[in-house]
């Protein structure tokens, strides 16, 4: 059975039991003027980042712009979190209300990718009960009526165009009614040996969670590195996690069947990308 729309919604609300994770320091010298992934994460010796395509997702995300180093991660409604696991804090504004949870997180970054390419067409996302929702359709007018489980396209006098105000609103619909099941649903299988940014470990569930790949590092040997970013509950800042590797902040790849990450434990195998 598919999940009731409004049930979803509000278990998207409640808080969650966080548990605190010792970490390690910082591996080498960070550095504190740093704006971006790229600048501030080197890699780490006898490392060299992996490069993509410019235009590419995985580079837009090796790209993002960090706040100032040592910023806490803040929740919605401006407080502190209480476990800060990170090492960075991405650029990343939030909503005044308790709607950019992890999966949204990722679905915000996916769409502002192809909105700053101006690929209107590819901003499309399924909700809970499996209905795509289509961005362009947003910007004819068109919008979402929610009746319970149930979904349908109206129009009326809503504001067109692709301007910043409508897609916020079609961003804001988006939190509202998906999540990790219904990201999950749309993303494909992939192997340990194919990750990249751009890629995410997701646990579909209520609670679920999912964390974001956004740089990756080869060695000499093969060995690949990768840092993580994630949101959280309740809404907070997107952010890059510490790990508990040699390497930390980057992660290594998993030799086991876990991949434990400062606030969620997930199976090693749970990896997936975007389809488009």
């Amino acid at each position: 059975m598919k999940p009731n729309l409004v049930v979803l919604n509000q278990n998207k609300n409640r808080n969650l039991a966080v548990w605190f994770c010792s970490t390690l320091l910082l591996f080498g010298i960070q550095n504190s003027f740093a704006d971006s992934i790229t600048e501030r994460f080197p890699p780490p010796n006898n490392f060299k980042r992996v490069s993509y395509p410019n235009g590419s997702f995985a580079t837009y995300l090796q790209n993002l712009p960090l706040k100032p180093q040592g910023s806490p991660v803040l929740l919605f409604d401006g407080r502190k979190k209480t476990n800060q696991v990170h090492v960075a804090v991405l650029d990343f504004p939030l909503l005044r209300d308790d709607l950019i949870q992890c999966a949204d997180a990722v679905m915000k970054l996916r769409a502002e990718y192809f909105y700053s390419l101006k690929e209107y067409d590819k901003i499309q996302f399924k909700i809970s009960n499996g209905m795509e929702v289509g961005f362009s359709r947003f910007t004819k007018g068109e919008r979402v009526q929610v009746n319970g489980n149930k979904t349908k396209w109206k129009t009326g006098k809503f504001k067109k165009g692709t301007g910043r105000d409508v897609f916020e609103e079609y961003l804001r619909f988006i939190y509202s009614y998906a999540g990790t099941i219904s990201l999950k649903s749309e993303l494909k299988k992939k192997q340990i040996g194919e990750i990249k940014p751009g890629d995410v470990w997701i646990e579909a569930g209520s609670p679920g969670h999912v964390v974001l790949i956004v740089d990756q590092v080869t060695g000499k040997d093969g060995q690949t590195l990768f840092l993580l970013a994630q949101s959280y509950m309740p809404s907070q800042e997107m952010h890059i996690l510490k790990s508990d590797s040699q390497y930390s902040p980057w992660f290594e790849v998993p030799q086991n069947q876990s991949l434990k990450t400062p606030e969620w434990e997930f199976p090693a195998k749970e990896i997936y990308g975007f389809v488009k």
